[in-house]
């Protein structure tokens, strides 16, 4: 049964961005998804006639400034108790930083970094005030922390900016009450995340078993239960990992 709570997720063609919608089109959440291609938007449209909210589909490249522009004019009217930016790329053969050319790098970090921020700043105004939630994918190769190995580094350098700027974002404002969270799924079998977790050859990570200032222990397997304080950034862990309850304002683990 539909309701009336409307979601944004931008990156929705494939993998965790589609997966997204199932999930939120299933729990009856109307859901406007992003896409870049043809093939992207039929596998959208193949929900529209299942049971549950609305699906609305959507072109939008988050690099284009315009396109952004002209989707904020479109979806005029709508409030939105969800923006989720899930759309991110990886460079080819998770090429190391050396290596990739200048095109390449740039487009990872404008990808993965920047476009991100972009496309929250223009939605925040129809995010709803007190309830609404601005999320963003991260990852957890893109905590400084914990970078014990040179996998990936070019999109794990990119996820650390995107962390660093959402933290910048969180701080920008001022009395909004809206919460802004970093996701970190783990590795999904995706296209991706690849059929199988790659070999990595990294050291056994530390038990992150306590949050600073928080006595409860991790609760694994859940979403983060938030309050409502403004301009805070609450990053957690879902799927196969760990999740991190946080009940003190801004306590932010591995980013």
């Amino acid at each position: 049964m539909a309701n009336d709570r409307w979601a944004l997720i931008a990156g929705a063609s494939r993998g965790l961005g589609l997966g997204l919608v199932k999930e939120l089109q299933a729990r009856g959440w109307n859901v406007v998804a992003t896409v870049r291609d043809d093939a992207g938007a039929a596998r959208l449209q193949a929900l529209a006639s299942q049971q549950g909210g609305e699906v609305r589909v959507e072109r939008l490249d988050i690099n284009d400034d315009s396109e952004i522009a002209a989707l904020r004019q479109r979806l005029d009217g709508i409030v939105f108790d969800l923006v989720f930016v899930n759309a991110g790329i990886s460079p080819p053969g998770r090429s190391a930083a050396a290596q990739a050319s200048r095109e390449i790098a740039a487009d990872v970090f404008l990808t993965n970094a920047v476009a991100p921020i972009r496309v929250a700043h223009a939605f925040l105004d129809r995010v709803r005030d007190g309830d609404g939630v601005i999320a963003f994918m991260s990852s957890g190769l893109g905590s400084v922390g914990n970078k014990t190995d040179s996998y990936s580094d070019l999109y794990s350098a990119s996820k650390a900016a995107l962390n660093s700027l959402m933290r910048s974002f969180a701080a920008s404002l001022g009395r909004r009450r809206v919460t802004v969270l970093a996701v970190a799924p783990g590795w999904v079998r995706t296209d991706m995340g690849g059929g199988r977790r790659a070999a990595r050859g990294r050291a056994k990570r530390p038990r992150h078993d306590r949050c600073p200032r928080t006595p409860r222990r991790h609760r694994p397997a859940r979403l983060c239960r938030l309050s409502r304080q403004r301009g805070r950034l609450v990053t957690g862990r879902s799927g196969a990992l760990d999740t991190r309850r946080v009940t003190a304002r801004r306590c932010v683990m591995n980013v």
